[in-house]
């Protein structure tokens, strides 16, 4: 059986996740994008599956996973109070990485290989490899554009400059 405080610590454990309110649920993002919600008065929770890893588990054990009215894209209901604790554990991961960017997955993995810890931050750190002074990275891009302020919307891949509202001919 998984408490809620270990779904809480096991989410928050991997890197850039925080939690949010999701329509009165704890939710478990990753810069925006959740993967996992918990289900707290029904004792569950909802993880962002590959379609392959959903229906394989809901017909080898229906009791602990339930496909969502979201099911189409990978949301499963998991059972905590049914469900291993190990499987649980590399589900989470599972779901995390399919949200987390490229280079989130690759800083935990490359840190993972070296035998370091995955580090709890707070909400408060900057994400690493970055100063509390320093803009976010344009996360639809992976970067900055070059000569673009952080405030600005970045241009269309292939255009030198963001396009002009077309006029309608007369």
């Amino acid at each position: 059986m998984i408490s809620s405080d270990d779904l809480r610590r096991l989410a928050l454990s991997l890197p850039e996740a925080e939690v949010q309110d999701h329509f009165g649920k704890p939710s478990f993002r990753v810069r925006g994008k959740i993967f996992a919600t918990h289900w707290v008065a029904e004792e569950a929770a909802v993880l962002k599956l590959s379609l392959e890893e959903q229906d394989s588990l809901t017909q080898a054990q229906p009791d602990v996973f339930s496909v969502t009215p979201w099911g189409h894209q990978g949301w499963t209901r998991v059972e905590l109070r049914r469900v291993d604790p190990t499987l649980l554990e590399e589900l989470l991961v599972g779901a995390w990485r399919r949200v987390a960017p490229k280079r989130v997955v690759a800083q935990r993995d490359a840190g993972r290989s070296a035998g370091e810890p995955a580090a709890d931050r707070s909400a408060g750190e900057p994400a690493a490899g970055r100063s509390a002074g320093e803009p976010a990275a344009d996360r639809s891009a992976g970067k900055l554009a070059a000569g673009r302020s952080a405030g600005k919307p970045a241009a269309p891949p292939g255009s030198a400059a963001r396009p002009q509202k077309r006029r309608r001919a007369t």
